[in-house]
C-alpha cells in the first residue's frame, strides 16, 4: 500500500525538525517536503502533491490559514491540518472556514498525530482532544465541526447566550449592540441552520449542548 506523503510547513526549525523526524519513523508514512515557510510549501505542492499538508498558523507572510486557502484552490486534492498552539475555537474555526480537514494542538501526542492524518488522508475532519475541550467548554457538541464552518465568532456567542436563556434585549446590553443588530444576528443563524424560528434555534441549541 502506498504510504500517507505529507509536507510538514512550520517555521520554528526545531519543531519542525522533531515533526519530521517523528512523522517520517512512523510506518505508512512519508515525509515528502520540510519548510519553514507558506510560500516555499505554495511552490513546491503542485509538484509533489503530498496527500496532507501540516500547517503552523501563525507564520509571516503567508500564514497557515492564506496557505491553506490557496492550497485549497491550487492544488484541492491535498488535505489540510493545522497546527497551533492557540486552542481557541476561533483560530480553529478560522482554519476550516478556510478549507482545512483537521486542527491539531502542537501539544497533541505522537498517536493523537497519527490518528488525525489517517482519518484526515481516509476523508473524515480532525478536532484534537484540547480543541474540543475548549469547544465543549463553550457549550457545543462532542461533533463541532459542522459549528465552525457555519457560524461566525458572534453568530457563536449569540448562540451561547440563547442557549442561556438571554432574550435579544439582554444579549444587546451585555454585547452592547443594538436590538435590531442582535435581531438580523439571529434571522441570519436561523438561515444558515436553516431552522425556522427561534424555538427551532432553542431546540437546536440545547440538543448539541447534549
Amino acid at each position: 500500500m502506498r504510504p500517507i506523503q505529507i509536507m510538514i510547513v512550520e517555521d520554528h526549525q526545531l519543531v519542525r525538525q522533531i515533526w519530521t523526524q517523528m512523522l517520517g519513523e512512523e510506518p505508512g508514512f512519508t515525509v515528502v517536503a520540510s519548510t519553514a515557510s507558506g510560500a516555499e510549501a505554495l511552490s513546491l505542492a503542485p509538484a509533489l502533491k503530498p496527500d496532507i499538508l501540516l500547517t503552523d498558523i501563525a507564520m509571516s507572510p503567508v500564514s497557515g490559514i492564506e496557505l491553506t486557502r490557496r492550497i485549497r484552490k491550487s492544488c484541492p486534492a491535498i488535505k489540510v491540518i493545522g497546527l497551533s498552539m492557540h486552542i481557541h475555537p476561533s483560530y480553529a474555526r478560522q482554519m476550516m472556514q478556510a478549507g482545512a480537514k483537521g486542527y491539531a494542538s502542537k501539544n497533541s501526542s505522537r498517536g493523537e498525530m497519527v490518528d488525525a492524518i489517517v482519518k484526515v488522508n481516509a476523508g473524515g475532519s480532525y478536532l484534537s482532544s484540547e480543541v474540543r475541550a475548549a469547544l465543549l467548554a463553550e457549550g457545543f457538541s462532542d461533533d463541532p465541526e459542522p459549528h465552525l464552518r457555519i457560524l461566525s465568532d458572534r453568530e457563536m456567542e449569540i448562540t451561547i447566550m440563547v442557549r442561556d436563556g438571554c432574550s435579544s434585549k439582554e444579549i444587546a446590553v451585555k454585547l452592547d449592540l443594538s436590538p435590531r443588530t442582535v435581531e438580523t444576528h439571529r434571522h441570519n443563524i436561523l438561515k444558515k441552520l436553516k431552522l425556522k424560528n427561534s424555538a427551532a434555534l432553542v431546540q437546536w441549541v440545547t440538543s448539541i449542548n447534549g
